[in-house]
């Protein structure tokens, strides 16, 4: 499990969990998970978003799929029945943010092929390979920047099926006002009508 910011890199990575483990329970077991439902995070505080004529400060969040638990640093879409256009469109912007997850993995995979195959290792050796990959796909990037090849690695989100993690309120109020955000004058972009 990753945080990984807009350069591609991951500003945090939890290795060790079984694949059987809820990426949800794997969160909140995780040294970053623990942080951030304490507030022990270095997070900016609220501010208002660009061109939003209300004003009302908003936290800075983290994009997560559905299996996780809704909350104000935690956005996740909707289930897929019965959108309205508003959510659509919140839900299409947040996974083009997602999107920045799915590609680090990607273009980590295909730099250390070593994470082509699976591991024929004992498990406290695999976990080291995969912090080794993490820790120089990090300097990589550091290094040599973007690179436009980079980029053409094409990142497939896998249809979800949702799960029973349940949100908060302040999660709900959270994703709401994104949500009329993402659909008004100053937080539209254009062509998100014609992604949906």
């Amino acid at each position: 499990m990753a945080v990984v910011d807009a350069e591609y890199c991951f500003t945090s990575v939890y290795i060790g969990s079984y694949g059987s483990a809820s990426d949800s329970h794997v969160f909140e077991r995780s040294n970053f998970g623990k942080k951030l439902n304490q507030g022990k995070l270095n997070i900016p505080p609220n501010q208002p978003l660009p061109n939003d004529d209300t004003g009302v400060p908003m936290p800075f969040i983290f994009v997560a799929d559905e299996a996780f638990a809704l909350s104000d640093r935690v956005q996740r879409p909707f289930g897929r029945r019965n959108l309205t256009i508003e959510k659509k469109i919140y839900n299409y912007r947040l996974t083009r943010a997602r999107r920045m997850v799915e590609c680090a993995f990607g273009i980590m995979s295909n730099k250390w092929r070593i994470l082509h195959r699976a591991l024929d290792v004992n498990l406290s050796f695999c976990d080291a390979i995969i912090q080794a990959c993490c820790i120089l796909h990090n300097y990589v990037r550091q290094r040599d920047g973007v690179r436009f090849e980079d980029t053409l690695y094409e990142c497939l989100l896998t249809e979800m099926n949702p799960t029973n993690v349940r949100g908060n309120h302040i999660g709900t109020t959270t994703r709401e006002y994104f949500v009329k955000y993402f659909t008004s004058p100053g937080g539209s972009i254009p062509w998100q009508y014609e992604k949906i």
